[in-house]
């Protein structure tokens, strides 16, 4: 089990690192296999800091975090790399992941020579392979590439056919979806629902409210890095007590509506102001117009 108990960063800020932000106050929760666990905010609510904690790449100023009841922090050689076989984490913007003047299959080069130096050639391969096809790649497509000739999902499926190699119990999920169209988005998070099929237990960092309610079991709601809710999806997306959460659920728009003023909304003194003009509804495939509303 993946634990964090009463957890906090705080940044040195300011001249000469004088001032204090708190980036992530008092924050406790679990994760378990098989379990998608959501973490939602707005921008610097903390859910990034969060992240990047449990992926060790930044240290805790307060509480800890802990793996199977070893804390993380005190992890060192060998038991720091253990650690980053069964942990593992993908990054909002998967350009930023690859060299650019590397084909972008060489992370698995560098997972091979870091974590089976002794497996074959062949074998290797192989084993590249399955994990193209698991996150639903053909290896044909994207093997021996550049990273521009790539899509940002096909570079994001990348990254995560990088971490199955390690046969990972944990997985952070940091903003994944955030810079791809809405059709490679579902696809995303289709493949997020069949790692955690096969046992995985999958943090999902995201501001989208929409998209922690259709994968995630569990919700957590930051504000200002404190937890404000958490609990059982449906019951935070269906019975929200917090004022926050009602206002975070409020505001997120209907497909089936259109923004217009009644008086209660945008305007001068509650005076109704004239609807949005909406462009029309355009869908394109491959180049080519398919409809228009």
């Amino acid at each position: 089990m993946l634990r964090l108990d009463h957890v906090s960063k705080t940044y040195r800020v300011g001249a000469f690192g004088r001032g204090r932000l708190a980036a992530v106050r008092d924050v406790s929760f679990e994760l378990r296999p098989g379990e998608v666990l959501s973490l939602i905010g707005e921008s610097g609510s903390g859910k990034s800091t969060i992240g990047r904690m449990i992926l060790r790449l930044l240290r805790t100023s307060g509480g800890s975090i802990t793996y199977d009841d070893a804390d993380i922090a005190r992890l060192r050689g060998d038991e720091l790399k253990e650690y980053y076989r069964r942990v593992q984490g993908v990054f909002q913007d998967p350009f930023s992941s690859y060299n650019p003047i590397f084909k972008a299959d060489r992370v698995f080069a560098m997972i091979r020579a870091e974590f089976f130096p002794r497996v074959g050639q062949d074998e290797w391969r192989q084993r590249v392979h399955d994990a193209l096809e698991a996150v639903s790649l053909n290896p044909a497509d994207v093997l021996g590439k550049f990273p521009h000739q790539l899509s940002g999902g096909q570079l994001q499926r990348l990254l995560v056919a990088r971490a199955l190699l390690l046969d990972i119990r944990y997985f952070v999920a940091d903003e994944i979806i955030s810079m791809l169209d809405a059709s490679t988005r579902i696809d995303v998070l289709n493949l997020l629902a069949d790692l955690k099929s096969r046992g995985l237990g999958i943090l999902f960092i995201t501001h989208d409210l929409s998209l922690g309610n259709y994968i995630s079991d569990t919700t957590i709601i930051l504000r200002h890095g404190s937890i404000v809710e958490m609990g059982e999806t449906e019951k935070v997306f269906g019975d929200a007590r917090h004022p926050y959460t009602k206002n975070l659920l409020a505001s997120v728009p209907h497909m089936h509506e259109k923004w217009q003023s009644n008086g209660s909304g945008p305007g001068t003194n509650g005076v109704a102001q004239p609807a949005i003009a909406t462009p029309e509804l355009v869908l394109i495939e491959e180049g080519h117009l398919v409809a228009a509303s």
